[in-house]
């Protein structure tokens, strides 16, 4: 019996643990919450961090955007926005019709400056006085042009420059105008060659833009060697000593990258179109040259050629008939290859030893 007594556990240190545990828990609940709002405080704090942080970069952002368009109207001028003058005076005058000033304001700085477009104008209309004033008189006049009468109505061809159906006779220099204004008549011009405005040029001044480059797209690591637009496209070659031959599309915005070409053992130093356009001939300090059809898409390799040897074939000329390629052989030598065949057709000896030549 007493050691069945002595296992069993007093009634008062029950009680405690039981206690003890539900302080314990009551403990547990209260770092729970305090947790909670520690997170809660910390979560509101890097909002408000990330919102001032956002605030500043924005700030940032129109800082350096206004800096850049002080910078762009101080090297461009009017190239992109007119010079605005007596804004100062605007925002004076609208705080004080906000407050109730009164409502008529004399503004006197409206005539004391001139902005940069009304200078150009001005410019414009002194250059066209002056043009007018000093335009020059005819070297010679034939005074018998007043004198002549023509009859335009007994010819066919001439009736059409009539202004009344029983008109005749004219004068010489009334018939010289009427020609001249027949001339415009038959043969208008292009119209991009028009201007949209009657405004000129004003001297001393010069206005321009910067265009993407053409290679931007894929620029060249080397020395480019030929440079050259397609007759009929605007497809621009460029070839350089990286061995690489590319095409660009033209349009003064993106000039798109169409093709690239490697060749592997021929370092470019001469590449041109056919004056047809058909195919481009590519040549090196090397025995062989290389044939680019564009209409097939294929590349062919050309040499050595037979009969010859030659150590270079870099440079040559075309035929404007796009028959026969000339290149410039040793000890004065010129070879005469077929655009068709590839193959030499003749030689030509130059006593001079000339390293250009050209097609008549």
């Amino acid at each position: 019996m007493s050691l069945i007594s002595q296992n069993i556990p007093p009634k008062s240190k029950a009680k405690k643990t039981k206690r003890e545990n539900i302080n314990d828990l009551s403990s547990m609940q209260g770092n729970e919450d305090a947790q909670n709002e520690y997170l809660d405080v910390s979560r509101m704090n890097k909002k408000k961090r990330r919102k001032e942080h956002n605030e500043e970069n924005e700030k940032l952002v129109i800082e350096q955007e206004r800096e850049m368009k002080k910078l762009e109207n101080s090297l461009f001028g009017s190239l992109y926005s007119p010079v605005e003058l007596g804004k100062e005076d605007k925002e004076a005058v609208q705080d004080k019709l906000e407050k109730g000033a009164a409502l008529f304001i004399m503004d006197c700085s409206a005539n004391s400056m001139l902005s940069v477009h009304e200078e150009d104008a001005e410019l414009s209309e002194i250059s066209n006085d002056k043009l007018e004033t000093k335009q020059r008189k005819p070297v010679w006049v034939d005074e018998e042009e007043d004198k002549a009468n023509i009859n335009i109505a007994k010819v066919n061809r001439l009736r059409k420059m009539r202004k009344e159906k029983d008109e005749s006779l004219i004068s010489g220099s009334d018939y010289v105008l009427r020609l001249r204004a027949q001339h415009i008549k038959l043969n208008p011009g292009t119209e991009w060659a028009q201007f949209d405005s009657s405004t000129k040029l004003v001297p001393g001044r010069l206005e321009y833009s910067r265009l993407v480059n053409a290679n931007a797209e894929d620029p060249s690591n080397a020395p480019i060697n030929s440079v050259q637009f397609h007759r009929n496209l605007q497809l621009l070659l460029a070839a350089g000593l990286d061995r690489r031959l590319r095409f660009f599309q033209i349009d003064g915005k993106r000039n798109t990258k169409i093709q690239s070409i490697f060749l592997d053992d021929c370092p470019i130093r001469k590449a041109s179109f056919l004056p047809d356009g058909s195919q481009v001939i590519v040549a090196g300090r090397r025995k062989f040259f290389y044939s680019l059809d564009l209409v097939k898409a294929k590349v062919d390799k050309i040499g050595p050629l037979v009969g010859r040897e030659e150590k270079s074939l870099e440079v040559f000329e075309v035929s404007p008939d796009s028959s026969t390629i000339a290149f410039v052989g040793t000890e004065g030598y010129i070879l005469l290859v077929s655009t068709k065949m590839k193959e030499l057709i003749g030689t030509l000896k130059d006593e001079w030893n000339s390293s250009f030549f050209s097609f008549c």
